[in-house]
């Protein structure tokens, strides 16, 4: 298993907090902040690409 190095979670407004973590290899990861045994992998480009969306308004009721 991929050693994994988490950032601060990112907590909305009325909305669960996430984390994203990076590998030594160049794979993101995302997860609920305290769940992070669980976790969706995929390029760090389309995570930040969700995450910003997210912020943006679009996707809000994924969280």
């Amino acid at each position: 298993m991929a050693q994994i190095s988490w950032e601060a979670p990112f907590c909305a407004e009325g909305n669960n907090c996430f984390r994203i973590g990076t590998d030594d290899q160049g794979n993101a990861y995302i997860a609920v902040a305290g769940a992070e045994g669980t976790y969706i992998t995929d390029t760090r480009e389309a995570l930040s690409t969700l995450i910003r969306d997210i912020k943006a308004g679009k996707a809000d009721h994924l969280l």
